[in-house]
């Protein structure tokens, strides 16, 4: 029998068109592992609904790699200590894993193959990043000609299938039990929301595709509507690598309509992380060095400030349901992100990275690169971003985005309320704060933080 591989999981939790299993299996006896690495990210180690997820995706991977012979071994650690000490212990002579781009990762990775036969494969991106150059050879900065220069080289790859059979070592090395991690709340358990509105794991992220699949054709109609189903909501099973890239573009591509569209927002995955490979600290230093002397509030009335944007309490019925479907489920409407940050940044003048760090301990889906990408957008301070000057109204954009439904759902204090008020309600309404700073007022003082900048 041929020498064990092992195949180092983080990102990547599914078995079809997972080219680094594909690799292993080809070659001999196969030891799957997830390694729960909280020392070398350091300060971006998963939060909470990350965790949540993770600790369910591993139980599915589990499920499905038994049925296939195998089994999902875990340890936790530094994954160069822990993976050079399961290659002892087990003679396993390489290890199989897919890129990944985060900076701690890329850390890792060289860390891994000062001691032990790496071999790196791709398939977490529609093209493995930093490949899509500018005519003159270097990487894109910009969204639209990447997107241009990216679809001249789609569709990617079709989908390998899993394999019916991952050969098995002659002994199994010992593992962690899932359990004893603690990655799911007990003292109080906060994820009731999101057990009811998600299923971890490669056939949950499927099921989601298909149901995705019907409305495709519609999805510049509905995307903007919060209150309708109208987007995919298979961000949190790419982020985990449930299901590949690849898959959902075969899926869906041919649907009609404007699929393109939706084609477009996967591609925007792949720009933000052709962003981060440039800018490897662009979760903590703004793109525009201008905006690093940007008079941001601070003390106490701006850190009760945040707070009230955090629990969805700031007196803004579009803002207050996005945080606080936020908090019940994980996850939170695209277009609704984006009115929320705006809100974060430009009325109440604080600074995109405390919005940031709040995403990547609350979201399923917290990406480094798209997240970082998405508020340095928000803010103006990105390689590609919205001009800061461009401060998104919440009420009009609760009304024009038809959000009443979604605010009922989210505010209940709200419910009574028609929807001609629901956006804006006339105060005082039991149980509902007023506003912590009104539209006017809040964009006059934006204004001027800009012009104190610009000096």
């Amino acid at each position: 029998m041929n020498p064990s591989s092992i195949v180092w999981l983080r990102r990547d939790l599914r078995l079809a068109d997972q080219a680094a299993f594909a690799a292993a299996c080809a070659a001999g006896p196969v030891i799957p592992v997830y390694v729960l690495d909280d020392e070398t990210p350091r300060h971006r180690r998963m939060g909470g609904a990350s965790r949540w997820w993770l600790h369910h995706s591993l139980a599915s991977l589990e499920a499905e790699l038994r049925k296939a012979g195998s089994r999902l071994i875990l340890r936790r650690g530094r994954c160069e200590d822990v993976l050079a000490a399961l290659a002892a212990e087990t003679g396993a002579r390489k290890v199989h894993a897919l890129h990944h781009y985060e900076p701690w990762w890329r850390n890792a990775e060289r860390g891994v193959a000062r001691v032990l036969d790496l071999h790196l494969h791709h398939g977490n991106y529609l093209v493995p990043p930093g490949t899509v150059l500018t005519g003159s050879g270097t990487p894109f900065k910009i969204y639209t000609p990447f997107w241009r220069a990216l679809t001249a080289r789609m569709p990617p790859a079709l989908p390998v299938p899993a394999p019916q059979q991952v050969p098995a070592p002659l002994h199994w090395p010992q593992s962690d039990c899932l359990d004893d991690w603690g990655l799911l709340p007990a003292k109080p358990d906060w994820a009731g929301g999101m057990r009811a509105e998600w299923t971890p794991g490669e056939a949950g992220a499927l099921a989601r595709l298909a149901s995705f699949a019907q409305i495709a054709a519609q999805y510049e109609a509905r995307r903007n509507l919060p209150s309708r189903a109208g987007t995919s909501r298979l961000s949190p099973h790419l982020h985990f690598g449930e299901i590949s890239p690849a898959t959902i573009w075969h899926s869906v591509a041919r649907a009609g309509g404007s699929v393109d569209k939706f084609l477009g927002e996967i591609g925007w995955r792949d720009y933000a992380q052709n962003v981060i490979l440039q800018l490897p600290d662009y979760g903590s230093r703004n793109a525009r060095e201008g905006f690093d002397a940007f008079p941001w509030r601070e003390g106490a009335e701006a850190d009760a400030d945040f707070v009230a944007w955090t629990k969805g309490r700031t007196g803004y019925p579009i803002v207050d349901a996005g945080m606080r479907e936020l908090w019940a489920t994980g996850w939170m409407h695209n277009r609704v992100r984006m009115i929320v940050a705006s809100f974060l940044i430009k009325h109440l003048l604080i600074d995109w990275r405390r919005g940031e760090q709040w995403f990547w301990d609350t979201l399923v889906d917290a990406d480094y690169g798209s997240n970082a990408v998405n508020w340095q957008w928000n803010a103006g301070t990105g390689v590609d971003s919205n001009m800061f000057v461009r401060i998104m109204a919440p009420l009009s954009q609760s009304d024009k985005f038809d959000a009443a439904g979604y605010i009922r759902q989210w505010v209940p204090e709200l419910v009574h309320l028609a929807d001609a008020a629901i956006h804006d309600p006339p105060l005082p309404v039991r149980g509902y704060p007023a506003k912590r700073i009104g539209h006017k007022e809040g964009r006059e003082r934006a204004l001027s933080a800009l012009a104190v900048l610009k000096g």
